[in-house]
């Protein structure tokens, strides 16, 4: 599955937004005492004991209040309610059980979602009695948090995760997770059946037609994949935000950020579009390595020069990712999509790749031996020695006397030496600078 998507949910004023960004790990959300602050959906990543999940913070629901803004928050609400996984419903532990709670419960509970119950500002011991008159909402067992202060919220999450029916720790080891991504009605359905060998995607001619980022599990040539064929990313402006649509687009982009490798699908009809930079971009960004499909290449009238015309304006609009390998192809009638696997085999192969430390070592001293750093001020950059502390995608860490004097052309150089010499064709590498003392 993609990403889960868990929205907190509750009336106005109750600490949802103090939660949001205590989970969150940063101030994400405006946190004020004025009930109906937060009026749109906002969105954060989160992470816990390995399960990763999308978190919503939602306005405030006012069931009987017929103001228009607050009917605009009560239906975004609805909307996370009707496209998340799991509900984080959470009441005010000192104002006590009200009427608005129980409506909002009730509205809740018809979503026939998970609901996890939460009792806040419950940071002391003293008030802790006050969470029984909440087992009323009959909704099991209420837990205790202090979004503010930190209290309970292991045992709320735990109680959250729970609920996710399949989390990353599911996937076998040897699975790769492959997502596509690309603009509305660009083949992300006809490439994700012509790989799978049968219709399991709707295939439309409408945009939109894929509203969820569907994980479906395959076996070819005796590898296991998981291919996610994810919703259509229209540009920001042009998705209202009222609609489903917009959950659909944060479920494509969790699909991204929990994908091995990610195809980003281009309509060869069309050409580049300043959006299809951005939704590469996003994997870039994430570290993820990426093949750039270029599908309908059969309904493109060509030449002797179309081919390599194409690839050189693909390239220089996506400069940004050197790194990435195209497939012209159509997913309609098979051409080329045999060379979709192999590639994503490589270029996952090359994202978890380690170069043993005595090797990247040499490496890094044939690079200054061949241009010497710069020196800025009367003071020369001085590289000492490197190591590889991860993979997906591969970075590096470089230890220099003064990380101030690295300039970025320099380090652009370092990074063109080392995919010269190891490859890491189809994915982003980081490398990292890191001061270490003289004396050392």
């Amino acid at each position: 599955m993609a990403s889960p998507l868990v929205a907190i949910c509750g009336r106005p004023n109750v600490g949802k937004s103090t939660l949001f960004n205590r989970l969150i790990g940063h101030r994400l959300s405006i946190v004020e005492d004025t009930p109906g602050v937060t009026r749109d959906r906002i969105y954060g990543d989160c992470e816990w004991l390995n399960y990763k999940f999308t978190l919503i913070d939602t306005g405030g629901i006012e069931p009987d209040n017929e103001d228009i803004i607050v009917q605009q928050m009560k239906r975004q609400a609805e909307l996370a309610v009707e496209t998340c996984d799991v509900i984080l419903f959470l009441v005010d532990g000192r104002e006590g059980l009200t009427a608005a709670d129980i409506e909002v419960s009730e509205l809740l509970r018809r979503s026939k979602k998970p609901i996890v119950l939460a009792v806040n500002k419950l940071d002391a011991p003293k008030f802790h009695e006050a969470v029984y008159e909440f087992y009323t909402l009959g909704l099991g067992d209420p837990i205790i948090v202090s979004g503010e202060q930190g209290v309970g919220l292991g045992d709320m999450l735990d109680a959250v995760c729970e609920h996710f029916a399949e989390v990353d720790l599911d996937k076998p080891d040897d699975t790769v997770r492959i997502a596509l991504v690309g603009r509305p009605n660009v083949g992300k359905s006809s490439l994700c059946n012509a790989l799978l060998g049968e219709e399991r995607a709707i295939v439309s001619d409408i945009p939109g037609t894929t509203r969820d980022a569907l994980d479906t599990p395959f076996t070819a040539n005796g590898k296991n994949y998981i291919i996610v064929d994810t919703a259509g990313i229209r540009r920001k402006r042009a998705v209202e935000d009222d609609t489903i649509e917009r959950y659909a687009v944060i479920r494509s982009l969790a699909a991204v950020r929990r994908a091995d490798v990610v195809l980003t699908i281009i309509d060869a009809e069309q050409g580049l579009s300043e959006q299809d930079v951005k939704i590469a971009g996003y994997a870039h960004e994430e570290g993820k390595p990426a093949v750039v499909i270029v599908n309908k290449w059969d309904l493109v009238e060509k030449d002797t020069h179309t081919l390599a015309k194409m690839e050189k304006e693909l390239r220089e609009s996506l400069q940004f990712m050197r790194y990435a390998p195209f497939l012209f192809l159509s997913a309609k009638s098979g051409q080329r999509v045999h060379k979709v696997l192999p590639m994503v085999d490589e270029v996952y192969a090359q994202a978890t790749r380690r170069v043993p430390t005595g090797l990247l070592n040499d490496t890094l001293g044939e690079a200054i031996t061949m241009q010497e750093p710069p020196a800025t001020g009367g003071r020369r950059l001085k590289l000492y020695y490197a190591t590889q502390v991860s993979v997906q995608p591969p970075t590096f860490v470089i230890f220099v006397n003064d990380e101030a004097l690295v300039h970025f052309s320099y380090k652009r150089y370092i990074d063109n030496y080392f995919r010269k010499t190891f490859g890491f064709a189809g994915t982003p590498i980081r490398i990292l600078f890191r001061n270490r003392s003289e004396e050392k």
